[in-house]
């Protein structure tokens, strides 16, 4: 599959005129708890040549698109962001960003813009925009799937890993990492809880039918214990970052000379 996406990306190198700086594996797979069926999702990040910027409408808008999205098929999806949406997106912290950034399975990278991003990441990164994020994003999937008497278990891991997020977020003050399994090993210190949840990782990576079973009531206590504390929590914290968006323009300006020139 890794030569099947290196050549999609020529392929779309070619298709829009684009470099691409870097792609990577997104969500499952990435994250360290794919199933047997899952799919391949690539994001990648891309730069224009430079008479494309210097133009009087500006990128994002009408047919000046600032994203390429290729879905392939059920097994395989790529899509991208512009080196310009990308920075802004980086600049609020933009948790989807960061996890490509974490991401270990690396498709392709040229040129030096990722890691001169990895260099930014401590005078960017907000913690108060990624808590709310993760945050939301547990209570979101745990309302939708994990409250009745028997619920979809394999969704356990869609409300497990933004709360070990929050938790990482709250005690390191640092972007999470993405693999599921660091966040375990180093979040959870019940051995009773970190059991169910590693018996029930096994599962699901393994394959076994994970539709509709009896809730595992220890997960849901402390879900619901941790998303009490954390909504109290990340009400009293109030971080200020210094605009990194001179140094931003700095990174895409000397990315367009270092790529094209």
């Amino acid at each position: 599959m890794n030569e099947i996406i290196k050549i999609k990306l020529k392929e779309i190198e070619e298709k829009y005129q684009v470099k691409v700086l870097y792609a990577v594996e997104s969500g499952s797979r990435a994250w360290g708890f794919p199933s047997k069926d899952s799919d391949y999702d690539v994001r990648f990040i891309y730069i224009h040549q430079s008479d494309w910027y210097l133009s009087i409408d500006p990128q994002g808008i009408g047919e000046k698109r600032d994203v390429i999205e290729v879905p392939i098929n059920d097994l395989l999806d790529i899509s991208g962001w512009e080196i310009t949406k990308a920075l802004r997106l980086f600049r609020k912290s933009n948790p989807p960003l960061l996890e490509w950034m974490k991401s270990e399975i690396v498709y392709y990278q040229a040129y030096s813009f990722i890691d001169q991003m990895r260099e930014l990441e401590p005078q960017v990164f907000y913690s108060n925009a990624t808590l709310y994020h993760y945050l939301n994003m547990a209570k979101k999937n745990y309302r939708e799937f994990l409250q009745g008497t028997n619920v979809k278990i394999k969704k356990y891991f869609y409300v497990l890993r933004p709360i070990l997020a929050c938790k990482w977020i709250e005690e390191k003050q640092t972007v999470p990492p993405i693999g599921f399994h660091e966040l375990v090993d180093t979040m959870v210190s019940d051995h009773h809880l970190k059991r169910e949840i590693e018996l029930l990782l096994k599962r699901k990576i393994a394959g076994d039918e994970m539709d509709l079973e009896p809730r595992i009531q220890l997960i849901n206590d402390f879900l619901e214990s941790e998303m009490i504390r954390l909504e109290a929590y990340v009400k009293t914290i109030s971080i200020e970052i210094d605009n990194p968006t001179e140094k931003l323009n700095v990174l895409f300006r000397n990315t367009l000379k270092e790529v094209w020139e």
